[in-house]
């Protein structure tokens, strides 16, 4: 139970949901909801909804409030917010907490909008939002308090954001409106057009994770997993190789590079000089793809490395992001 004013960092993510505080993870949820269509009441949220995808009988929805990393369900997202909140304050309090929340560079005021107005009917006194790349930054400590450039590429579950910073600011970035999630969607349609099976989206997930790479790798692995044939609807068995996984996301990755690229392209010279001794910082999710800073590395002509904590830094710069040394010099960059 807290009575006192608390202040968290929440990344809202297309695939995950996470709450810090002080720059340590409190929750991880999956961003998942299973709703009663009939009663349109939701019956579960994160994991336990994950688990029912494509296992459900037709009363039950299950809902991904979030696409390309921005409320696409309003009240499903304020909802599950609610509970996260709730989670770590306690039911009761007098005072409510103050959250620095993450969105995608570039946002529309109508998408920052509907953040806001979801955390705050969620439960938090005051709301400010944070360009996730900035955030990432921060979580992992780069030094962008100096006039020095900072490159990071940040690959989330439902967008791609590249970013140089400077002076606590974003110097030049991009999004592209594209992740994780397509990755998956990639590995689901070479399986369609290849072998004639249709694979669910948490199969492709499990492939990706299990043997993707974004590079050929020298150690064969391979999976077997089921599909059902598009044809006669039967369920027939289907074994993949890294090879072919590497195959299936050359076009994603391909548009993940070119962004990267565009970002670098319309950098200032003295700051691409300073990203080229330093290297680009990865991080997201996607970040853990087998190779990826390999084949970037290669792509873009600069170092790439991954960050220690790839999935979590987002979050935890943001709640860092209340620290008395920061909050006062980043405020001007907040989105509001």
């Amino acid at each position: 139970m807290a009575f006192l004013s608390q202040d968290f960092g929440i990344d809202l993510g297309t695939y995950y949901t996470m709450i810090a505080e002080e720059g340590v993870l409190l929750e991880r949820w999956p961003t998942v909801a299973a709703i009663a269509i009939d009663e349109q009441k939701i019956v579960e949220f994160g994991q336990a909804a994950k688990d029912m995808f494509g296992r459900v009988p037709d009363s039950l929805e299950i809902s991904q409030p979030l696409k390309h990393g921005v409320i696409a369900e309003f009240e499903v997202t304020m909802l599950l917010l609610d509970r996260l909140i709730k989670k770590v304050t306690g039911s009761i309090r007098l005072v409510r907490p103050r959250i620095m929340v993450t969105v995608p560079y570039g946002v529309t005021s109508v998408e920052s909008r509907a953040v806001q107005e979801a955390v705050l009917e969620a439960g938090a006194r005051e709301v400010f939002l944070i360009p996730q790349p900035l955030a990432a930054a921060i979580g992992i400590d780069l030094p962008i308090n100096t006039p020095t450039g900072n490159m990071i590429l940040n690959l989330g579950g439902g967008a791609t954001q590249a970013a140089v910073l400077a002076m606590y600011g974003i110097v030049s970035a991009g999004t592209l409106r594209k992740g994780g999630a397509d990755l998956d969607e990639a590995i689901a349609t070479y399986v369609r057009r290849k072998y004639g099976l249709i694979i669910a989206q948490p199969t492709a997930e499990r492939i990706k994770l299990e043997i993707g790479a974004a590079v050929p790798m020298e150690e064969k692995s391979g999976i077997e997993v089921q599909g059902q044939d598009q044809v006669t609807g039967l369920p027939q068995p289907l074994t993949l190789t890294t090879g072919e996984i590497v195959e299936a996301l050359q076009d994603p990755l391909k548009e993940i590079i070119e962004t990267a690229r565009k970002v670098l392209e319309k950098t200032p010279p003295e700051l691409v000089s300073d990203i080229i001794d330093r290297g680009i910082a990865l991080s997201g999710g996607s970040a853990l793809l087998p190779g990826m800073e390999k084949l970037l590395t290669k792509e873009l002509g600069v170092p790439t490395y991954l960050v220690d904590n790839p999935t979590t830094c987002v979050v935890e710069g943001a709640s860092k992001a209340f620290g008395p040394g920061i909050f006062p010099k980043i405020r001007r960059n907040l989105i509001s």
